[in-house]
């Protein structure tokens, strides 16, 4: 059996747990630069705002009707989704955190157990230690167990936020009920062929021939098949400890015209990917640098490019693969254009210190004491208390985040005052 354990309105709740005045108010949550809206409340939901709704549009309506805006908080949510999974790692050793806000556990040899008295037990213990309410769905495979979870959801008050699928006859009626474009893994074009062939629903969709499911829908269809008919296929991603590419890329408040603000921010950007490589002991060979112009300007001035700099060597330091960001954005800049978005993307990871070196190495030996001290200052001290030359010493780059809350749980300064 397989839970799928999700937060609710996730975003919306972690600030709710922190400012519970907020309980039952309409909550939205803005992107990057306060863009549009990202995250949503229940009570924000009901009131018809969509997702992706430009705040500057929607900024006298928030107003009228009491909505509560706020900035993207990512440090607060990472940091309470990783409480949330620790909690939900006790329950079973077999789990895959899917997303920030959703969790897979396979349930293993617990055939003597009531998995929907465990469900509410994870239920109660994670609101009880966290304030985060959360959603489980249980049942045979992991696609029943998606559509368990929004059973439990969609009617919380009569399930408790609990619902298992452990019977033929619970099956069948949760698959009548989902919409063939509700169901996990069946994208807008399948969606269409099936809709287009009378298919309405989850359950229709089982009644196909497997022959012409693999055929239209490859084997990855078939296996969506499969385990909605209560047989289990799709099965647990391992965790992948290390990433294979690193980014760090931003959109500007303003615009950028001159070579040396360009300049300045790649190199930050560059500093930062390489700090996130040594978290975990990788080097890399080759770095993309891409710059955007605003696409709010005329199309006459439009413009956007990227390049690819390979390194003459494997490295993980700051100083040589700035340095290198640097030339590649010398390849690709042109004056006269309002740039909008950087960003710097490290590629071609190898395990530091088990790479073949080169008898003419670049790279200083000194640099390896150089980034192992710098990380240490900023580990005890905070970010951005050393930089390179090229960075401004006097700027930190920050977002436009006018309705930002405050990182409860991961910056000492601001953690709650108790009076």
């Amino acid at each position: 059996m397989f839970a799928l354990v999700d937060c609710n309105n996730f975003y919306a709740s972690c600030e709710r747990v922190f400012q519970p005045h907020l309980e039952s108010k309409p909550v939205v949550i803005l992107s990057n630069n306060d863009g549009c809206v990202i995250a949503r409340s229940k009570e924000a939901k009901d009131l018809c705002i969509p997702m992706g709704a430009p705040a500057f549009k929607y900024r006298s309506f928030f107003k009228q009707q009491g909505v509560q805006v706020f900035s993207s908080n990512y440090p607060l949510y990472g940091d309470m989704s990783s409480r949330v999974m620790c909690i939900l790692e006790k329950y079973s050793p077999n789990i895959e955190v899917y997303s920030i806000d959703e969790v897979f556990l396979q349930f293993k040899g617990f055939d003597l157990f009531d998995l929907e008295q465990e469900g509410y037990k994870m239920r109660k213990q994670v609101r009880q230690w966290t304030g985060i309410p959360v959603s489980v769905g249980i049942a045979p495979s992991k696609a029943l167990a998606k559509i368990a979870n929004k059973i439990a959801k969609k009617f919380a008050k009569k399930t408790g936020g609990v619902y298992c699928i452990d019977n033929e006859e619970k099956r069948i009626k949760a698959l009548k009920w989902t919409k063939i474009s509700d169901v996990w893994g069946i994208g807008r074009q399948h969606c269409k062929r099936l809709e287009a062939l009378g298919i309405s629903n989850a359950w229709e969709f089982t009644l196909l021939p497997n022959d012409w499911v693999k055929k239209h829908l490859s084997i990855l269809g078939l296996r969506l098949k499969k385990d909605l008919e209560g047989i289990s296929s799709i099965q647990l991603e391992e965790v992948v400890s290390s990433k294979k590419g690193i980014a760090t890329t931003r959109s500007f408040e303003g615009t950028l015209t001159s070579f040396s603000d360009l300049e300045e921010r790649i190199s930050t950007f560059a500093t930062s990917c390489a700090e996130k490589m040594r978290k975990q002991q990788s080097s890399c060979s080759a770095i993309l640098i891409f710059i955007r112009s605003d696409p709010h300007k005329k199309v006459s001035s439009l413009y956007h490019n990227s390049c690819v700099v390979s390194l003459p060597s494997i490295t993980n330091s700051s100083i040589t693969i700035s340095k290198y960001a640097v030339l590649g954005l010398k390849k690709i800049f042109k004056k006269g254009i309002d740039y909008k978005k950087a960003g710097v993307i490290i590629m071609g990871f190898a395990p530091t210190g088990r790479h073949q070196l080169n008898l003419f190495q670049n790279n200083s030996p000194k640099h390896l004491a150089i980034m192992q001290t710098l990380d240490r200052i900023h580990k005890r001290f905070g970010p951005y208390r050393m930089k390179l030359a090229n960075q401004d010493l006097n700027r930190t780059w920050k977002m436009k985040q006018k309705h930002l809350s405050l990182r409860f749980t991961t910056e000492i300064k601001e953690i709650i005052i108790v009076k």
